[in-house]
């Protein structure tokens, strides 16, 4: 059977089924026949429920919806969580180039690595990524070539910031104990980044990585007595399991920074990044974009709009630990 053939009637189906919006389902006109919608994967390595799933889910059909699009009227969305085990991303992205689809959405360097293992042909757009050129996933910011573009989170740009905020909260830092992902090109490239930015301020820095979930509390053990504080890298093992990372971090006593806000929301101590949310209603101008026929490879990657600085002074407090005036007059929110 041709390919579209086999894409029709997959889509008749399952209209016919009626499923619901994690299935795509496609409703049929009056005259009987199914209506030939665009069908768009999500790839993530979250839990479908995980609270920053689900605001990201959201921000991305919001952003939809503002462009005149309807999850089962005039598009189809199949959402594909790997609940926390990035190796499962390989497995949601085959299924998702099979079916097929007109795009793939994800973020994340595991995402993004078992998309572009699954297809060569259809466009991906990454809702965030930290730093697509450097790791090669384009060819540049501003003409991105092949079939991937989308959203730069700017993220190594960003690590003497957060390093430079630890030691506004933590004025006796001497050593940082830094929780990283070296198989993972973002991580990797956050880590070169805050050596750079540590050298230039004297910081010595204690490198914490991780290859798995398994490995982070250990690793964050490891911190107790040989550092004063945490910086914790974003990337596809942290950032699935930020409830259980903010837990490892509380147990330790040592107060830390982090790249996203759903760490602090999960307890932790500090964020300092871009809006995640913001870049996946971001996302959504992309898809609408490549469904009118422009080729990914000439839409450049842009950069965040919005950034967050985020302090709970819950964790503040159940660490005894005083937050500087100067520091929480920085912030954009405050966890009372």
């Amino acid at each position: 059977m041709p390919a579209a053939s086999r894409r029709h009637f997959l889509r008749t189906s399952l209209a016919m089924a009626g499923l619901g919006m994690l299935s795509g389902c496609v409703r049929a006109p009056l005259g009987g026949q199914p209506a030939e919608v665009p069908r768009i994967g999500v790839l993530s390595t979250f839990s479908a429920s995980a609270p920053a799933a689900v605001r990201y889910r959201e921000a991305f059909l919001g952003g939809l919806q503002d462009l005149g699009y309807e999850d089962g009227r005039n598009i189809a969305i199949d959402f594909r969580y790997a609940e926390g085990d990035a190796d499962r991303s390989f497995a949601d992205a085959a299924d998702l180039a099979r079916l097929p689809v007109d795009a793939i959405v994800l973020s994340g360097d595991a995402a993004m690595a078992a998309a572009r293992r699954a297809t060569k042909t259809i466009p991906i757009v990454f809702a965030l990524n930290s730093a697509p050129v450097e790791s090669g996933v384009v060819a540049s910011l501003s003409r991105p070539g092949g079939t991937i573009t989308g959203l730069s989170e700017i993220t190594p740009e960003l690590s003497g910031k957060r390093l430079e905020l630890l030691r506004g909260a933590v004025p006796h830092l001497t050593r940082a104990g830094v929780v990283w992902s070296p198989q993972y090109p973002g991580p990797a490239l956050q880590y070169q980044e805050l050596e750079v930015a540590a050298r230039a301020i004297g910081q010595e820095l204690l490198p914490l990585p991780v290859r798995g979930p398994d490995d982070l509390e250990p690793a964050i053990e490891a911190a107790r007595g040989r550092a004063e504080g945490l910086v914790v890298l974003t990337g596809s093992i942290t950032n699935p399991h930020a409830a259980r990372v903010a837990e490892f971090v509380a147990r330790s006593g040592l107060p830390a920074i982090y790249g996203e806000r759903l760490f602090v929301e999960a307890g932790g101590l500090m964020s300092y990044g871009a809006s995640v949310a913001d870049m996946w209603r971001r996302a959504a101008a992309y898809v609408d974009k490549i469904l009118k026929g422009a080729k990914p490879g000439d839409l450049p990657v842009e950069r965040p709009d919005e950034f967050e600085f985020l302090i709970n002074l819950r964790a503040a407090q159940a660490m005894r630990l005083t937050i500087p005036s100067p520091l929480l007059a920085q912030a954009t929110e405050v966890i009372q």
